[in-house]
């Protein structure tokens, strides 16, 4: 049998999702719980592998099973061997040509900034803090033209192994609540570190360092020298993965067939 479980989790005292030695990560906590409900090894493979302190709203994985265990076994079961930062959401049985990662038609992350004089307590390490005012109307006019596909060079850093740097992104938005401003980024597939050089680009012209067009600007030259800083991980989110109508998930989140129309408000 194929599994998939949708799981969420708070990234600050790990070292991120994948198995690491000496270090505790989520795929490791996740493995060892799941074992015990199957009483065998398991190994699960995932939608994206989150780096150290990135959280999830809901991350997608999957696992290859011999054990008969019902949906509700999988996630209540699990939940109970999990330790309190990481949690399954749903289960449900997949078909043997879903695949976690593969099949993903887009991937969405949020980045959460709190924008208030005084620094976090309840949030610290859940948000980026700046306690300068931002201009939010240059930021939404910096994210016009980033949309669709092109080179994404200057906001990968250092050390990404992706052969090709063109990426699709299909959803770019700023949204407001209160004091707390979300950069919501979605696309086809990212580079390393590439939403969290996006948001430190953006700061910049939040704060009045640099001008709206300057994201377009850095775009076309494609230098990651000439952007902005490298954000915490603070405030990034695997918020959404999204997969073909055709695997029924019908759990928490929808999942279209098509990604949703750009939308920059």
């Amino acid at each position: 049998m194929r599994i998939a479980l949708g799981v969420e989790y708070d990234g600050r005292r790990f070292g991120g999702f994948q198995i690491q030695r000496g270090i505790r990560t989520i795929q490791g906590e996740l493995e060892r719980a799941l074992s015990a409900i199957a009483d065998a090894p398991v190994r699960v493979l995932p939608a994206g592998r989150t780096d150290a302190g990135v959280h999830a709203r809901e991350q997608v994985i999957h696992f290859d099973t011999q054990a008969c265990r019902s949906e509700q076994a999988w996630r209540e079961g699990g939940n109970s061997h999990l330790p309190p930062d990481v949690s399954v959401r749903w289960a449900k049985t997949v078909p043997p040509d879903f695949h976690a990662r593969r099949s993903a038609l887009m991937r969405c992350y949020h980045y959460r900034i709190l924008v208030r004089p005084s620094r976090p307590a309840l949030e610290a390490g859940r948000v980026y803090w700046s306690r300068e005012a931002l201009d939010l109307e240059a930021m939404r006019e910096a994210l016009l033209g980033l949309e669709g596909e092109h080179d994404f060079s200057a906001f990968r850093s250092a050390g990404c192994q992706s052969q090709s740097t063109r990426r699709r992104l299909d959803r770019l938005a700023l949204r407001v609540s209160g004091a707390e401003i979300t950069l919501e980024v979605a696309g086809n597939a990212f580079l390393y570190h590439m939403v969290r050089n996006l948001a430190g680009s953006l700061l910049e012209v939040g704060r009045r360092h640099q001008s709206p067009d300057w994201l377009r600007e850095l775009l076309a030259r494609g230098d990651r020298t000439r952007a902005g800083p490298l954000l915490p991980a603070d405030g990034l989110y695997l918020w959404q993965i999204l997969y073909p109508e055709r695997f029924g998930f019908r759990g928490s989140l929808p999942y279209p067939d098509h990604p949703p129309p750009l939308s920059i408000t």
